[in-house]
């Protein structure tokens, strides 16, 4: 059967793709990406034939996926970051599936990850918080009234925010009304693991106005939660001394 393979390259270096996704963008006979989201570095790897998907809609998208899989071609839709986090995957699949086109999913780091690792943390840390929120604002698309930052904000749990550090000033209102004190800290990591990544720590009373003075409006990912800057947090137990698990006796 022919098959699509939804590829994702990372958050922007280029050696944070993996392994199986860069073998099949080398191979690629035809390789719909994501516009300026993926880097030069990892289109100069691509094979094939290369369409900017920047100004294209839905159906242009998977035609030109439908001819070159029915071809025969090796065919990858290139995401940013990982497909399966905001990357309209779901629709593209159900499209092509429909016309008989298998479609596989390669995952990629996404720029949670590489802002985290930047901020040299922990997401979750013990004693401090063992949940991540994932979410983004709403604002020229909807995002269900449940799911609004004040309701979130109510669990103190790492919050991570996408495709939003343009409305930060109402993501900072909405956290403080929820729960978190306005001293909690807050990240914001532009262009996560690219050239030139830009990180900004503070706190939510603080955070936008550093941001502001960075100049920072899109492509960034904020944090909020004590593991940004933990005043204190609990060592594992997993490595302490006492502690027994299926590989280790603790002692006393």
């Amino acid at each position: 059967m022919p098959e699509v393979h939804f590829v994702g390259c990372g958050p922007g270096d280029p050696d944070l793709i993996t392994i199986k996704g860069a073998n099949l963008i080398k191979k690629a006979g035809t390789v719909v990406y994501s516009g300026s989201l993926i880097p030069q570095p990892i289109l100069d790897m691509c094979g094939g034939a290369l369409h900017d998907a920047s100004g294209m809609v839905r159906q242009q998208i998977t035609d030109i996926l439908y001819e070159a899989a029915s071809r025969g071609e090796v065919t990858v839709r290139l995401h940013d970051g990982d497909p399966t986090i905001y990357g309209a995957v779901r629709e593209q699949i159900d499209h092509l599936e429909e016309r008989g086109i298998s479609c596989v999913i390669i995952p990629g780091v996404t720029a949670m990850l590489s802002s985290a690792a930047a901020l040299r943390t922990q997401l979750t840390l013990p004693g401090v918080t063992q949940t991540i929120i994932m979410t983004r604002m709403g604002s020229r698309t909807d995002v269900p009234e449940r799911e609004s930052i004040e309701a979130l904000a109510s669990h103190g749990a790492t919050m991570v925010l996408y495709l939003s550090v343009h409305l930060l000033d109402r993501i900072v209102r909405e956290a403080v009304s929820g729960g978190y004190p306005p001293g909690t800290p807050a990240a914001v990591v532009y262009r996560a693991s690219w050239d030139d990544q830009r990180v900004v720590t503070g706190t939510l009373q603080d955070i936008p106005q550093k941001v502001r003075a960075a100049r920072i409006t899109r492509t960034a990912t904020i944090i909020i939660g004590e593991v940004v800057q933990p005043s204190s947090y609990e060592y594992s137990r997993l490595y302490d001394k006492t502690f027994t698990h299926g590989y280790r006796r603790g002692s006393a």
